[in-house]
């Protein structure tokens, strides 16, 4: 096999363990599960297929610390909310933020973001679709989801806890899939969220680039002042 076979070979299989994942139906035991073992090539897999949604969810934060957040970057803490390997808290740190916290629900990926020594601290374990109740209710000032609302992971309604987690004025940052945001009643939810006080649209990005073979939407959320904290077990 040549060099370009090879290489052919491999983007196939990359974009191959791409769509498997897409198909564990949220299921924590599964998710986790499936990418203890693609841990390793996760970076390569994902970089195969351009994906530069940490970049650009990176930007978004960046823009909003700068419009609308008094303190410097430096001061500034974020949450990367399903932080995988740590690429969105790379790109976050190349634009001077300092105070980085992740989670993730593999823990295998949880510790290749610690590798990246970007962030404070990393907590693997951490289930999105569950209440994150390692994290007091308006800890952050910016909370970033990259990749995690997409098909077979991160149910809609998970943006009500990062709401929660995020301070008042502050923003939630997250990218959806186009085919996850066209099924999963994404905007039904935001909708939900928005007439309760919870979250405000602040900024839409439709049909961004995300990875070679489709695009994605880019959400700006903002926290009002009197954002109200879920006090129920979601279903």
């Amino acid at each position: 096999m040549n060099t370009l076979d090879q290489q052919t070979t491999s983007e196939q299989a990359a974009r191959k363990r791409i769509k498997d994942s897409h198909t564990l139906d949220a299921d924590a035991s599964r998710l986790a599960h499936f990418y203890r073992g693609w841990a390793p090539s996760y970076d390569l897999d994902v970089g195969r297929d351009g994906y530069c949604g940490p970049k650009i969810v990176a930007e978004l934060a960046g823009a909003m610390q700068t419009a609308y957040l008094a303190r410097e970057r430096t001061a500034i803490a974020i949450l990367d909310a399903g932080c995988g390997t740590g690429l969105v808290g790379v790109q976050l740190e190349r634009l001077g933020f300092q105070l980085i916290d992740g989670l993730d629900l593999s823990e295998e990926m949880a510790e290749r973001a610690r590798r990246t020594r970007v962030y404070r601290q990393v907590r693997g374990g951490v289930d999105l679709n569950g209440l994150l109740s390692d994290y007091s209710s308006a800890s952050f000032d910016i909370t970033v989801c990259c990749g995690v609302f997409t098909l077979g992971h991160v149910r809609p309604d998970a943006l009500r806890e990062l709401a929660r987690v995020t301070r008042p004025n502050g923003f939630v940052i997250v990218s959806t899939r186009k085919s996850y945001a066209e099924t999963a009643s994404f905007e039904d939810e935001v909708r939900s969220l928005q007439n309760a006080g919870i979250l405000i649209p602040a900024q839409r990005l439709n049909d961004g680039r995300y990875v070679a073979e489709e695009d994605a939407h880019y959400w700006v959320f903002q926290v009002p002042k009197k954002a109200s904290a879920p006090t129920e077990e979601r279903p």
